[in-house]
């Protein structure tokens, strides 16, 4: 949750004109109404499955753009947050004003089902044509997969750059790497499972990653921060298809922690936010979106998150313009669109988790 500022500093901004509390000039005259609709309401609740150590920055700067809007930040993982979303709505007890996250099978098929209210944001023209889908849902960031390591103790020249060097690295050096490797469970884990499907879009090398996976005792886990813990400490020396923009970000302050976006494709990945058709407060929640998506919120997400922005006029380490220009055609983005639900069959989702865990089991 973030603390709202303090009383007389609100009132004191509440006087100011829009754009003194970050409005851009170039927003149709509208959206003044609407800001003032926002603040009346007073607070937005976002459900999101970003790991807040990640985000904060984000947040941090939105509650000083709109203080009048109080934040609400709600930290859940991918299928809770599937769960409990459809759960609320369906009861008619919806709390989240925003649902952003990773999971972009899960948010598509929200979007699909018709639980999101179309909003045609100012922000739209600046977005690739690829992360707007029906002015339903919005991709924010531009994340790749990435593998990590352990900078101590494994030598850069050493550590695969693309997929199929991974699974042979991982055969070749199974011995050393018992029990030291971590990844996804795909069946804990809605990005997990989204990550490697979108690897077995880009060939078969997938299943030559979990057979040596399985030959090197990999431990599995539901969330990427207990991989970045492990390998920064040194339980574990490699992990395998983190979120490269978490990984960057833990690198930013612990010199052990060695990030690595393959060269011979790069999934990237889009947080899905909407706004849930059934939102309590959705003038703040429009206004909310509207900042994650202009170029000063974009800046943040760039600079001090490295969630990877989106638009390709925002410059910075973490961006997209910056790892097009590093990766070129190698480059993956996942489009919203209908080809996501395909993920979600159980016709094709229980055959890979058996195939997937025996790999793991050595079998």
């Amino acid at each position: 949750m973030i603390k709202s500022l303090a009383a007389g500093l609100v009132l004191a901004l509440m006087a100011l004109p829009a754009h003194a509390v970050g409005v851009p000039e170039n927003y149709p005259p509208s959206y003044k109404a609407m800001l003032a609709a926002a603040e009346k309401e007073g607070k937005v609740v976002v459900y999101s499955n970003t790991e807040q150590f990640a985000v904060n920055p984000v947040l941090d700067a939105f509650q000083a753009a709109f203080p009048n809007i109080k934040l609400d930040y709600v930290e859940i993982k991918s299928s809770e947050l599937y769960n409990r979303f459809v759960s609320e709505a369906s009861a008619g007890a919806l709390q989240g004003d925003v649902i952003w996250s990773s999971s972009m099978d899960l948010q598509f098929k929200l979007l699909d089902e018709g639980f999101a209210q179309a909003y045609a944001s100012p922000e739209k023209p600046a977005l690739p044509a690829w992360a707007v889908y029906k002015d339903l849902g919005y991709g924010t960031t531009f994340e790749p997969a990435a593998f990590i390591y352990n900078k101590r103790v494994l030598q850069e020249a050493a550590i695969p750059k693309s997929h199929a060097a991974l699974a042979k690295y991982l055969s070749e050096n199974a011995a050393s790497l018992q029990g030291k490797v971590g990844t996804y469970d795909p069946q804990k884990s809605g990005l997990g499972y989204f990550l490697y499907s979108q690897d077995l879009r880009n060939g078969n090398v997938l299943w030559d990653i979990a057979k040596g996976l399985g030959q090197t005792k990999a431990r599995q886990y539901s969330a990427t921060g207990n991989m970045l813990e492990k390998v920064a400490s040194g339980e574990h020396l490699l992990a395998y298809n983190v979120v490269g923009s978490y990984a960057l970000l833990k690198a930013k302050s612990d010199p052990s922690m060695g990030v690595v976006i393959p060269n011979d494709y790069a999934v990237v990945m889009t947080r899905i936010a909407f706004v849930p058709k059934d939102a309590k407060r959705p003038n703040a929640a429009k206004v909310f979106l509207d900042f994650v998506l202009s170029k000063a919120g974009q800046e943040v997400i760039a600079n001090k998150a490295s969630l990877f922005s989106i638009r390709q006029d925002v410059e910075g380490e973490a961006t997209a313009a910056k790892l097009t220009r590093e990766l070129g055609t190698a480059i993956k983005p996942v489009a919203i669109n209908a080809e996501l639900l395909d993920l979600l069959e159980p016709a094709k989702r229980l055959p890979f988790f058996k195939k997937w865990q025996g790999l793991l089991e050595g079998k």
